[in-house]
This record gives structure tokens, sequence and C-alpha cells, in this order.
């Protein structure tokens, strides 16, 4: 079963009210979630491409990734068409983007909830999707205690 109907959250996927590009994060990380994150791609096979200043690199270790310039990104397809960037900014909170343009019914819905869930039992955490530039107000995560991608704003 679905952890979500695209019918009862269409209205968060809806880039004209809540921008295209939501923020995804994971607060309250550390040096070992982020390789947690990077093992956990590696290990699911998911398509991904590792880039420091716009140049393919090798996917390093997380502290290696930590410690480099700004610019350092990780791109992974959990599935074809749908792409997260991962960028490496702080060791504190795992931050990512997803295009919710990429995400329209439910059989996108179930693949975004899918990819969340396996990130938050992995790290045993939350994952949380903020509207875009409205960090602090998530409408959406893993949630860790029912082991399911909820919905945590009320109908717009």
């Amino acid at each position: 079963m679905a952890d979500l109907l695209w019918d009862d959250v269409k209205d968060l996927f809806d880039p004209r009210t809540t921008g295209s590009l939501p923020d995804l994060r994971v607060p309250d990380t550390a040096v070992s979630d982020w390789q947690a994150l990077l093992d956990l791609v590696v290990e699911r096979g998911w398509r991904h491409r590792y880039a420091e200043g716009g140049a393919a690199a090798p996917l390093p270790r997380a502290q290696a990734a930590l410690s480099r310039p700004a610019g350092a990104e990780l791109r992974v397809w959990p599935s074809g068409g749908v792409l997260a960037i991962f960028r490496f900014c702080a060791p504190e909170e795992i931050d990512f983007d997803v295009d919710l343009r990429e995400l329209q019914g439910q059989e996108r819905l179930d693949i975004l909830c899918g990819f969340l869930a396996a990130i938050g039992r992995r790290l045993g955490k939350p994952v949380l999707m903020d509207p875009e530039g409205d960090r602090g107000r998530p409408v959406l995560g893993f949630d860790v205690r029912t082991d399911r991608v909820i919905r945590l704003a009320e109908p717009w």
C-alpha cells in the first residue's frame, strides 16, 4: 500500500503554489550519517553522479566531500526521470532538492516516498520536505515512529 495517495497530497506538488524545487533535509546529522547515505546510494544501485565545480569525479568518502570547497554535489536518480540533488554544505544537515515537475501522479509520488523512506530508515531520522524558500515548515516527511511518509501540513 502507498504511504500517501496522490489525491490527498497533490496540492503540495503544485509548482505554482509551492515552488518547483522544495527543500528536503535530514536534520541533526553528522559525517557518519552522510557516509551512510553515500553507502545507501551505492548499495541500492541508484544511478548517481558526483561532481566538484561541475566536473565529474569518483564518489569520495563523506568526510572528504564535506571538506571540499562549495560546489560539490551528488545527483541521484532513484528511478528514471526522478532526480535528487544533494549538496555537501554542512555535516549537521543533509540537504537536497527534487523537482516537483518530475513528481506528478501516484507512480512518481510512490518513487519519492520509497526514496525518502529508504534514507530515513537507514539513518533512523526524519526526512522532511519544506516548500521552496520556506525552511522550517515541513509539509511532508518520513516519520521514524510510524515508519512511513506522512503529510505534515494541513490541506491548502
